[in-house]
C-alpha cells in the first residue's frame, strides 16, 4: 500500500482536547496511558501513519504529526480510548501547517497550560516524543521540531518572568490546602500515587506547609518505600489503602490509573475529609462528591487558584511570543532548506548519470585524448542545455520564470529588462 499523504507541512496537523472546552471528566475519556499509546503507534502504523506522537497530561490529549487529514488522528483516538467520535468532533480542535507548529510552540512554553507557563508540559513533551521515536514513530521533522520547542522553552524559562514564582498543579493544591485546612500541620495525609506529580506535591507540602504526617501508598511497594526513605516520610503498602485513607484527614490521590480506585463505599462511613483528585482520568469515583462529610477537589478546581505571580507572567507573555517567532522562522528556514537539499541531490544525480552515458559512449569507441574529452564535455554542457529549454518549451506560462530563476542560479550577468 503506497502512503497517500507527502511530508509536505500542509499535511502536518494537530488534533486534540483540552481544559479550554472541556471539563476533567470528559478529558479523561481521550486520555492516553502508556499501554495505550503503544497500541496506537501500532495500530497507526497499520494504516500508514508512521510520523507522529501523542501529549495526553491532565489537561490535554493531542495528536501530533503527518496525515493526509486530520479526521485520521481522530479515528486513532477513538480507537484506543473510551471516547465517542462525534463528540471529539464536537469538542476537538484541529490546526495543520504552519498553524500546528505554531501551537507545539505555544503548549512547549507553557502558553497554552492552564497555570500559565507550567513547566511541567516540557518534561512531557520529552517523553512522549521519546517514546515514540522508541516505537519508530517519530521522523526527522517532528524530531527537528521537538527539539527546537524545547529549545525556546529552555531560553524562555531563563531569559523572561514566564515560569517565575512558584505556581503548577502541585503548588496551587498546597495553596489550597492552606485555605482549607488552616490547621494542615496537625493532620493526617495520604498520598496514593508516587509519579511526578505526587513526588512534587508531597515536596511542595513539606517546603511550604512543614507537614511531616504523609503516608505514601503505591502499587510498586518499593517506590514508596524509597521515597518515604528519602524525605523521612511513613510508607504502606497498596493493600492496606482501605484503612488508611479511611483514617486520614487529607487524601491526594495521584495514581494515574485508568479508572476510579477511590470509591464512595470506601469514604461513606469515615470521618470528615478533604480528597484532592490529581489524576486525569479521575481516580476517585465522582460519587465521592455527594458525601457531606468529603470535599472533593479536581484539576480543574486546582486551576482557579491563581494568584499574583500569575499576573506577574501575563506581562511576560509578549516576550515569550517573540522569541517562539524567532525560533519558528529558524525552523521554517531550516524545513525549506532540507526541501531544497532533496531536490539539489535529484540534480545531482541527473547530472551524474548524463556524465556517465558519455564517458561510457566515449570509452567503446576510440582512446582517450585531450580532443575526446572536450567533447564529452561539450554534449553533456549541450544535453542539459536541452533538458532546460525542454522544460521551458513545455510550459510556456511559466517560462519567464524559469528562464528568470536559471539567469539568477548561473550569475549568468545578462540583463532581462
Amino acid at each position: 500500500m503506497q502512503v497517500s499523504h507527502s511530508k509536505d507541512i500542509a499535511n502536518f496537523h494537530i488534533v486534540g482536547i483540552n481544559y479550554k472546552k472541556t471539563d476533567a471528566a470528559i478529558r479523561g475519556l481521550y486520555a492516553i496511558n502508556p499501554a495505550q499509546y503503544q497500541q496506537l503507534l501500532e495500530h497507526a502504523r497499520t494504516v500508514q501513519l508512521d510520523d507522529l506522537f501523542v501529549l495526553s497530561t491532565c489537561n490535554r490529549t493531542e495528536i501530533y504529526g503527518f496525515a493526509a487529514s486530520p479526521g485520521q488522528f481522530i479515528d486513532l483516538l477513538c480507537a484506543q480510548t473510551n471516547g465517542d467520535r462525534d463528540q471529539l468532533l464536537e469538542m476537538a480542535y484541529t490546526k495543520s501547517g504552519e498553524e500546528a507548529i505554531r501551537h507545539l510552540y505555544q503548549v512547549g512554553t507553557g502558553l497554552d497550560s492552564q497555570i500559565l507557563g507550567d513547566y511541567e508540559i516540557v518534561g512531557q513533551i520529552r517523553t512522549a516524543a521519546r517514546f515514540a521515536k522508541t516505537e519508530g514513530s517519530l521522523g526527522g521533522f517532528l524530531e527537528r521540531l521537538v527539539n527546537s520547542v524545547l529549545q525556546v522553552s529552555k531560553l524562555i524559562k531563563t531569559e523572561t518572568g514566564l515560569s517565575k514564582g512558584t505556581v503548577s498543579v502541585a503548588f496551587a493544591t498546597i495553596r489550597l490546602l492552606e485555605r482549607q485546612v488552616p490547621d494542615i500541620k496537625d493532620k493526617k495525609i495520604v498520598l496514593l500515587g508516587v509519579g511526578k506529580i505526587g513526588r512534587n506535591t508531597t515536596k511542595n507540602m513539606i517546603e511550604y506547609l512543614g507537614v511531616k504526617e504523609i503516608t505514601l501508598i503505591n502499587r510498586t511497594l518499593l517506590v514508596a518505600q524509597e521515597l518515604a526513605g528519602q524525605l523521612g516520610l511513613k510508607y504502606a503498602p497498596y493493600e492496606n489503602m482501605l484503612p488508611e485513607i479511611q483514617s486520614a484527614d487529607v487524601i491526594l490521590v495521584a495514581s494515574n490509573a485508568p479508572h476510579p480506585t477511590v470509591m464512595a463505599d470506601h469514604l461513606r462511613d469515615a470521618s470528615p475529609k478533604v480528597v484532592i483528585d490529581l489524576s486525569i482520568p479521575f481516580n476517585v469515583d465522582p460519587a465521592v462528591a455527594a458525601l457531606e462529610h468529603v470535599s472533593l477537589i479536581n484539576v480543574d478546581e486546582l486551576s482557579k487558584v491563581q494568584d499574583e505571580t500569575l499576573q506577574n507572567r501575563l506581562g511576560e507573555v509578549p516576550k515569550a511570543v517573540a522569541m517562539i517567532d524567532e525560533h519558528m522562522e529558524e525552523f521554517l528556514y531550516w524545513y525549506k532548506m532540507r526541501k531544497h537539499a532533496v531536490v539539489l541531490k535529484a540534480v545531482k544525480d541527473k547530472l551524474h548519470e548524463i556524465h556517465m552515458r558519455e564517458i561510457q559512449q566515449q570509452k567503446n569507441g576510440a582512446a582517450y585524448n585531450l580532443e575526446d574529452i572536450e567533447q564529452v564535455s561539450g554534449r553533456i554542457i549541450q544535453k542539459m542545455i536541452n533538458l532546460m529549454a525542454g522544460k521551458v518549451r513545455k510550459e510556456t506560462d511559466k517560462s519567464d520564470q524559469y528562464i528568470a530563476m536559471i539567469n539568477d542560479i548561473f550569475e549568468t550577468g545578462v540583463n532581462q529588462e
